[in-house]
């Protein structure tokens, strides 16, 4: 029973200071989850709530059959772009087919990865290059952020491929928006700045490291707040900048999704992809994180763990999600000892779901594309061009 349910091994320990720890860390991580969730649902072409339905059943999930302390699963920059490219071939953004499609190819890697956890089939992960998959995440966050820029000057620049949008870029840059710029360009500045100078500025002020590196990772929370309070103020909507609007308040309703054969053949391969790239993703920031406290995961009990997420994440209105690097090193820095923190996290992101999406409605969508290049050319992993030649 155990071996399939590893929350019973921590619940047997669990107690009031590990509570307090976790209950910490949950709190830390949903600061910064929120705008996070959101962006990545933009990025794979789906609306933003969909972004905070797919942080909450996945998380749940997790902490009741993931075997590592302190990873947190959610939407993650690369499968987002993988779901946007695959759905797009499928149906176009903005329809109902679209999104049917996106959570389908959730249900549908989840329930690969959980027919591969139950085959113990984990090892499979040892067979891929790493020079493979640092070039493919490489590439992609280069691919991702470059596609961002458009949101942040305000134009529009279609394309799929990397020297599209750069073509498109160029043709439209002579309609670029003052306002948007300004907010975009700041929160890109902001949050970059905060990235590389501010957690050494902290540490001057007698922050201690790990304190300095959560608010450094909090720290888009304050470029969102900022600049949609500039937004709202100055009446920036009626000037041409894109925010996100009306977000609906409420938790996601469970639903079955599209059961037509057709779908799922489309969405066959694509979702394959996206389950074996989301959990090296996951097992390898699982190991890492669990090696610094020498404690060890089971990569068979990792894929049904993640299957069972991208389950939950499709019957409750998400997309795929994996295990994301970024949030679960704040939730390791926070203190987590638990899944519980991720439990915790769920609950956060539904009162946010429940309450605070009204809050959201002049968010420019420039800021939540400057979080997304931050965030991914952090992914970039420039040394391995070295190595690889």
């Amino acid at each position: 029973m155990k071996r399939y349910f590893p929350i019973l091994d921590w619940l047997a320990v669990y107690n009031r200071p590990t509570a307090a720890a976790d209950l910490m860390a949950a709190v830390i991580v949903t600061i910064m989850l929120i705008p996070q969730s959101l962006a990545y649902a933009l990025l794979a072409g789906l609306p933003a709530e969909v972004g905070l339905y797919a942080s909450i059943a996945p998380l749940l999930l997790y902490a009741v059959f993931g075997t590592s302390r302190t990873l947190a699963v959610g939407p993650v920059a690369v499968v987002s772009l993988m779901t946007a490219a695959a759905v797009g071939q499928i149906a176009s953004q903005g329809t109902a087919e679209y999104l049917g499609a996106a959570i389908a190819m959730a249900v549908l890697s989840g329930l690969m990865l959980l027919a591969m956890g139950l085959l113990r089939l984990g090892f499979i992960a040892n067979f891929l290059s790493h020079p493979v998959i640092s070039g493919f995440i490489s590439a992609s966050a280069v691919l991702i952020a470059v596609g961002q820029i458009p949101g942040i000057l305000g134009i529009s620049a279609p394309g799929h491929t990397l020297i599209e949008v750069v073509i498109g870029i160029a043709k439209g840059i002579g309609g670029l928006n003052p306002f948007t710029f300004a907010l975009g360009g700041f929160a890109l500045a902001f949050l970059w700045w905060s990235r590389s100078s501010l957690k050494a500025l902290l540490q001057r002020r007698g922050v201690r490291p790990g304190v300095a590196a959560v608010i450094v990772r909090a720290a888009p929370v304050a470029a969102v707040a900022l600049t949609t309070l500039a937004a709202w103020g100055l009446g920036l909507a009626e000037r041409g900048v894109a925010v996100v609007g009306d977000i609906p308040s409420g938790l996601p309703m469970p639903a079955l999704p599209s059961l037509d054969p057709a779908l799922w053949q489309a969405i066959l391969l694509p979702a394959a992809l996206i389950s074996l790239v989301g959990y090296v993703e996951t097992v390898s920031v699982a190991q890492t994180l669990a090696a610094k406290r020498r404690q060890r995961i089971d990569p068979d009990q990792e894929l049904i763990a993640l299957g069972a997420s991208n389950i939950g994440a499709g019957l409750s209105g998400g997309f795929p999600v994996t295990g994301g690097f970024a949030r679960s090193v704040v939730n390791f820095d926070a203190g987590a000892q638990t899944p519980a923190a991720g439990a915790y996290t769920a609950v956060a992101m539904a009162l946010a779901t429940l309450f605070l999406t009204p809050l959201l409605y002049h968010l420019p969508k420039a800021t939540l594309a400057a979080t997304i290049i931050v965030a991914v050319l952090g992914l970039v992993d420039s040394s391995a061009v070295k190595r690889v030649w």
